[in-house]
């Protein structure tokens, strides 16, 4: 057992600083989330923030866009032209996925600078990207609502993974290539 555990100890290391981490700030971001229930923004900050700023974005496409609150639900009505077309919940707000993002970088940690520089330069980006999803989506139902199933579950999550999943692979070469330079 010994043999194994000294053979797979940079595995294991992963693991467990990946998980970690994981849940450290999982559990750092559920505090927020139950904090911040009944605060000045509605259903949280970030979810408020990342409607707002989505608003912006549609009427800078030239979209007559409004979101507000929703009345039966922790989410933010998103209404393009005067038609319903989408909600922001927490999950849309892109914090989860940026937890996960930053829980792989530190697992794979180099120096603690270029590590920062790291997962603040990929954290900005996922939220740029999820913002970017949200409008995209949002108008994409608005003109072909009979799309939402494909939209919604398939093609946009695809943007968004597929985005943390190019980050995470960057990291890795990175990694591999200063731990080779090292040797």
């Amino acid at each position: 057992m010994k043999e194994l555990i000294i053979k797979y100890k940079s595995v294991i290391k992963f693991i467990l600083t990946f998980l970690l981490t994981y849940a450290v700030l999982s559990v750092a971001y559920k505090f927020y989330l139950d904090f911040s229930t009944g605060a000045n923004y509605y259903p949280d900050y970030f979810t408020n923030l990342v409607a707002r700023q989505s608003e912006t974005l549609f009427e800078v496409l030239g979209y007559n866009a409004e979101v507000v609150e929703h009345a039966n639900e922790a989410s933010m009505k998103i209404i393009i032209e005067n038609k319903f077309v989408a909600r922001v919940v927490e999950g849309c707000n892109s914090i989860s996925i940026i937890i996960l993002f930053i829980s792989f970088v530190i697992a794979f940690a180099d120096t603690f600078k270029a590590t920062i520089i790291y997962i603040l330069a990929g954290s900005v980006l996922i939220y740029i990207v999820n913002l970017i999803r949200i409008v995209i989506l949002s108008i994409g139902l608005y003109h072909y609502p009979w799309r939402r199933d494909i939209l919604h579950t398939i093609i946009f999550p695809l943007i968004i993974y597929g985005m943390v999943f190019l980050l995470w692979m960057l990291w890795v070469r990175r990694y591999a290539k200063v731990h080779k330079q090292n040797e």
